[in-house]
């Protein structure tokens, strides 16, 4: 395998080059800010802070451990396929693979062989191979078009990037990435592993002792731990290339990088795009997730039944909310905002300064502007009959796919491989708790009627006489779609078989019509003008200041420098360290501050000075959850699982002095896999003694 160096592509260059006389304003890269792409990680900068010497090798050798699966971040940790991740990234396996007779969320999964690993349904773990650029191909691709052709044109070279890499082989993953918003592409290759099995999960409550009310806080006392296992044809994958586990804590000041996929940041958003989130999206968002949260609370005290399956719902509800509301308090500070916009009038004078650049730019601010406009008009019907429909029911999303799919092979436009990737997805084997799709489907029902009112056209079609609740009710109760076999049937059936077949998927396909023309035209008047204005703005930002700054995260693999370091906030200092000593001090016995039943039983005999959770400067964000949190020697140290308080604003930038990243100790680790829940297995797969 060969890890190519990336450079900027041709037409940056020009830029550039048509530029030498730009006065470059002072780039504010924070002190330990940035989620750096492995192809532009400052290694010379972090050798001379922290006094290491670091080198490509080092870096490859990171980045052949680290691993990405869904929604999530991990590393391999052992020879044999061992991989590290959060607990809260697991939830949702350990709740598919649970009943009510055996509950794997509330007891943990805890076995004494290999051979009683479970597979966890869907599951994928991924890692980077290769990196190529294809700025060049993606710049030209669509070059002088507008609007629907310009996309089109622009899927279409990806389409064809991919396939030139991966050749629709099933165990690797071509993806082609946008970064800098469109200043730069890159093909990223991942090899691919589909077979990912359940091998340790503690107790849900050791895992997220403290529940909402500690989240995004600290001190911590949470074990939020867990091992997978990657197979392939029936055996542990092979991963020589993983990471030396290191049971011993660091100590304050060690130098930390944080090696995952950050989900998204907003970074590079104008001042007018920022000022929309801020007035419309995030408001939207809070408000209809708290009554969303507010539903299912009260299902989930119905009964023990109830509170089991409702576990890891209430959980990404309550985590997303915290962190909009962060996200949402910090676009309200005036202070941040002033430096955002002191960020772009320096951009954007710079550019003025320019005739050549300013004549290849143009004025993308104002475009943007303008853009905000239409989105604003746009946005709620959007969002209740598209981005946001069926209100994250399954069964809602089983019958869109389906009606999709008909419509498709009706009109010949269904390929043979796009059937049997709906084929696998729509026949695994999935639990559907009814009472929550009622939930679920009936909330966002109630929602659209709400914000678009009574008479809008959409809504009499979608409820006709009926209530949004009864609806809901009436349509999971009759549908056949928690039916694996009966999914993969219906994707054989015409349009009017299925309608015959399925009261939902009927419905559905009755509205779906008007939803995807309300996609696409939110898609032609937002989503491609903002694409190709966010391009040229990026393109500003290369001119000015080349690529000493790092791109919004993607979801894709990046590294983070930092420090083990808590943090000062009006006139209280928080250390940056935790001990197992606390979880007990902590404890009350009601919930959420119950230690778990395990930490309990192990109270006697657990070294209560052991270092728990501790605190870095390293930059994340949301999909960094399972990063490994490793040393200079690149050994495992911690696997970070949050931020605090104050980083919830870290989606539209770093605060130096504030900013941290939470992480679970492997010393924490270690000690629970020795006393709490004796796992000697994994002890000596990690090669810990004793």
């Amino acid at each position: 395998m060969k890890f190519r160096s990336l450079r900027l592509s041709m037409a940056l260059s020009a830029v550039i080059a048509a530029s030498p006389m730009v006065a470059v304003p002072s780039v504010s890269i924070a002190r330990d800010e940035g989620m750096w792409t492995f192809d532009n990680f400052p290694l010379r900068t972090v050798n001379e802070k922290y006094d290491l010497n670091l080198d490509q090798a080092w870096l490859d050798r990171v980045r052949l451990a680290a691993v990405r699966i869904q929604g999530c971040s991990a590393s391999f940790v052992s020879p044999e396929g061992l991989i590290l991740t959060n607990h809260h990234c697991v939830v949702g396996c350990l709740q598919e693979l649970s009943s009510p007779e055996t509950d794997y969320v509330k007891n943990g999964f805890v076995v004494g062989s290999r051979e009683e690993e479970k597979k966890c349904p869907g599951q994928t773990a991924e890692v980077l191979t290769d990196i190529v650029d294809v700025t060049d191909r993606m710049l030209t691709a669509g070059m002088g078009m507008e609007g629907q052709a310009f996309a089109q044109a622009r899927q279409a070279e990806v389409a064809r990037i991919a396939q030139e890499n991966c050749a629709g082989d099933p165990k690797f993953n071509c993806q082609v990435v946008d970064f800098y918003r469109g200043g730069r592409f890159a093909l990223y290759k991942y090899r691919r592993y589909e077979d990912v099995r359940i091998a340790f999960a503690p107790e849900f409550q050791a895992a997220f002792f403290g529940g909402d009310p500690d989240n995004f806080n600290f001190p911590r006392y949470a074990l939020d731990a867990s091992f997978l296992r990657a197979y392939e044809d029936g055996r542990p994958v092979a991963t020589p290339n993983h990471l030396k586990w290191n049971a011993n804590a660091p100590a304050e000041g060690d130098p930390t990088f944080v090696v995952g996929n950050p989900g998204s940041t907003s970074r590079l958003m104008t001042i007018s795009q920022l000022e929309r989130v801020r007035d419309q999206q995030l408001p939207v968002t809070l408000i209809q997730a708290s009554e969303l949260r507010g539903r299912m609370l009260a299902y989930a005290a119905t009964g023990e039944e109830a509170k089991r399956v409702s576990v890891d719902p209430i959980f990404g509800i309550e985590n997303s909310f915290k962190a909009q509301y962060g996200q949402h308090q910090a676009l309200m500070d005036p202070a941040f905002m002033a430096v955002k916009r002191r960020e772009e009038a320096e951009l954007r004078a710079a550019v003025e300064a320019d005739p050549a650049l300013k004549q290849r730019i143009g004025d993308p601010w104002t475009e943007l502007e303008a853009i905000q406009g239409v989105a604003r008009d746009l946005y709620l019907p959007w969002r209740q009959l598209s981005a946001s429909a069926g209100g994250g029911s399954q069964l809602f999303g089983y019958a869109r796919a389906i009606g999709r799919a008909a419509a498709q092979n009706a009109a010949g436009t269904l390929t043979a491989e796009r059937k049997a990737q709906l084929e696998g997805a729509l026949g695994a084997e999935t639990p559907i708790y009814l009472e929550m799709e009622e939930i679920r489907l009936g909330y966002w029902l109630s929602k659209t009627r709400e914000y678009l009112t009574v008479d809008h056209p959409q809504v009499k079609a979608l409820l006709g006489k009926e209530s949004p609740e009864g609806l809901a009710d009436r349509l999971v109760a009759g549908t056949k779609l928690a039916d694996p076999a009966f999914r993969v049937a219906a994707l054989s059936m015409t349009p009017e078989e299925l309608a015959a077949a399925d009261p939902l998927v009927a419905w559905v396909m009755a509205n779906d019509a008007a939803a995807q023309a309300v996609a696409g035209e939110w898609n032609q008047k937002v989503v491609i003008p903002t694409a190709q204005a966010a391009e040229r703005v990026a393109q500003a930002r290369f001119a000015v200041y080349g690529s000493n700054i790092y791109p919004d995260a993607t979801f894709t693999l990046r590294i983070s420098y930092g420090e083990v370091k808590g943090w000062t906030h009006r006139g209280v200092e928080v250390p940056a360290f935790t001990r197992i000593g606390g979880l007990y001090e902590r404890h009350t016995g009601a919930e959420p501050f119950n230690a778990a039943a395990g930490f309990l039983a192990a109270e006697g005999r657990i070294d209560k000075n052991l270092v728990f959770d501790f605190s870095s400067t390293n930059d994340i964000i949301g999909g960094n959850s399972g990063s490994p949190v490793i040393n200079a020697r690149g050994e495992v140290i911690g696997a970070a699982f949050d931020g605090n308080i104050h980083s919830l604003g870290g989606n539209f930038g770093y605060d130096a002095a504030l900013n941290r990243t939470v992480s679970v100790s492997t010393a924490a680790i270690t000690e629970s896999l020795r006393v709490v829940y004796p796992q000697p297995r994994l002890l000596r797969e990690l090669g810990v003694r004793g």
